[in-house]
């Protein structure tokens, strides 16, 4: 009888609805790190246009950190999303693209006059279209498997710590005659070019997915070290590893047609099973996690 006569209130109000699903911190935590990084490229950009080039250097090469976390805790947590993909891209223009060409360009290039502007926005929009092709590139079904370890082209946070080597030099203590504004521009050019090449360089993603027990003292020591010695002679540390970095990509292509020889060889002897590619840690062969890098 009660659901024949049920009480009758046609004022009452619908119980609220609620309009958005609760998102697990786990899928959050990636893109704050991806927010953090972004600050850091806009403060690189505020510094370089005061003309405190120092702190402008500073929180790009924070901004490399902190781009190089989030994709490493999205792998972890599991937290990869395709908004977090696109966030990352954009964050990424900001940080490696438009920053570090207005560092170079506020340092010295402004005297070439339009010449160092041009090199400047080469510079940048290269690195927009690195972003774009490695997006684009994600989706490719026919990717070997070993092309994991490898990016196509300098990646972009790479890039941009490169492109800055000029100022570090006269940071050293270097004078200016050794990387004058004119040969810097034609290095942003070269690094540009760089980026959009079709040049494999090491990705560096899978080293130290797996530690042994006996390494991790020795390696704690060692990122302490590191960091201490980064600390104390900022500049003359960046130079090397960007000199190292450079001098390492002939060794990286190098590596790169070994194993595509390797694997055509395999290809046209083995079964279509077996070229399937081998699952990775993390769940994805991708260059990137999906909310990110």
């Amino acid at each position: 009888m009660a659901d024949l006569f049920s009480p009758f209130e046609p004022d009452a109000p619908e119980p609220p609805r609620r309009r958005f699903q609760a998102v697990p911190f786990r899928l959050l935590l990636p893109n704050l790190v991806t927010l953090l990084a972004l600050c850091a490229g806009l403060t690189g950009i505020r510094m370089a246009i005061e003309g405190r080039l120092e702190l402008a250097l500073g929180a790009i090469v924070l901004a490399a950190v902190l781009d190089g976390l989030d994709g490493r805790l999205a792998r972890m947590l599991h937290g990869t999303s395709r908004f977090g993909a696109e966030l990352d891209s954009l964050s990424d223009f900001v940080c490696f693209g438009v920053a570090p060409g207005l560092v170079l360009y506020m340092w010295g290039l402004e005297t070439l006059g339009s010449v160092g502007w041009i090199a400047a926005l080469a510079f940048a929009i290269c690195a927009a279209l690195r972003l774009a092709r490695f997006n684009v590139m994600l989706e490719d079904p026919n990717k070997p498997p070993f092309a994991g370890d490898f990016f196509t082209g300098v990646p972009a946070p790479a890039g941009a710590i490169c492109v800055l080597l000029p100022v570090y030099l006269e940071l050293v203590g270097l004078p200016r005659l050794v990387a004058s504004p004119a040969v810097a521009a034609f290095y942003c050019l070269a690094i540009a070019l760089l980026m959009v090449s079709k040049l494999p360089a090491f990705s560096g993603k899978r080293l130290g997915a797996r530690i042994p027990r006996d390494k991790v003292m020795p390696l704690f020591i060692c990122v302490v070290l590191f960091v201490a010695v980064l600390v104390t002679w900022p500049w003359t540390v960046l130079s090397v590893i960007c000199v190292a970095y450079l001098a390492a990509l002939p060794f990286s292509v190098t590596r790169y047609n070994q194993l595509s020889r390797a694997y055509e060889a395999r290809r046209a002897h083995a079964h279509p099973a077996e070229l399937r590619p081998a699952p990775v840690a993390g769940g994805t062969q991708d260059e990137r996690p999906g909310p990110l890098n």
